[in-house]
């Protein structure tokens, strides 16, 4: 989906709020743990929690911090405990390039985006993450979108997130063939509390999709 070869699907567990989820996520061989810094989230976390629970995640794990048009001054707070940014709002290119880190956008699929645009608009994205669209939500929905509507070569790597569980993931992988995938209220027994069985199972699942 992206031009970039793809022999492993690498896995983001996003909406850590415990240290006990972050330990496991790394047991687990995640790649890269999500930290939701917009207040709105019922997963959220402030800057001390952040540098707590970030503190914990070793070398080569990547600590992403989701952002929804939020102020540079706190953005630039986060960066000394983060690896690389995620905007889920409206922010402009120029937003999202003004800081230290990589980057990447997400983009919810609105029934009139189209993804060649906005993967040319952020040509300086790391990646590309598409979320489903549901009005006045900007991420974690629990929902899925039309995976097809997804173009084969686009010029950016595709993280696909949205309503991605153990059930439907080995799926996705053998449909869309993401550089990444991106995975929240899947792996939970509430917001922000995941559940060690289905984090377990999901990782074992993209294991099984990859080796088909």
């Amino acid at each position: 989906m992206s031009g970039v070869p793809v022999t492993r699907t690498r896995i983001k567990f996003c909406g850590f709020t415990r240290a006990d989820d972050v330990d496991l996520a790394v047991r687990l061989g995640v790649d890269a743990l999500g930290f939701v810094m917009w207040p709105k989230s019922a997963r959220s976390v402030d800057i001390e929690q952040l540098a707590a629970l970030s503190a914990r995640v070793p070398a080569f794990v990547t600590r992403v911090g989701l952002f929804v048009d939020q102020p540079a001054e706190l953005i630039e707070q986060c960066l000394p405990y983060l690896d690389m940014l995620q905007f889920h709002g409206n922010e402009a290119p120029g937003e999202c390039q003004q800081y230290s880190l990589p980057w990447m956008k997400a983009l919810r699929m609105r029934d009139e985006i189209e993804l060649a645009k906005e993967a040319e608009r952020y040509h300086q994205a790391q990646a590309l993450l598409l979320d489903a669209y549901r009005p006045g939500t900007p991420g974690g929905t629990g929902e899925t979108f039309d995976w097809s509507r997804i173009p084969a070569n686009l010029a950016k790597p595709v993280i696909l997130a949205g309503g991605l569980s153990a059930d439907n993931i080995a799926d996705a992988v053998r449909q869309v063939a993401p550089y990444a995938v991106d995975v929240s209220g899947g792996i939970e027994a509430s917001h922000g509390c995941k559940d060690a069985g289905k984090m377990t199972s999901f990782v074992h699942q993209v294991a099984l999709a990859d080796a088909r």
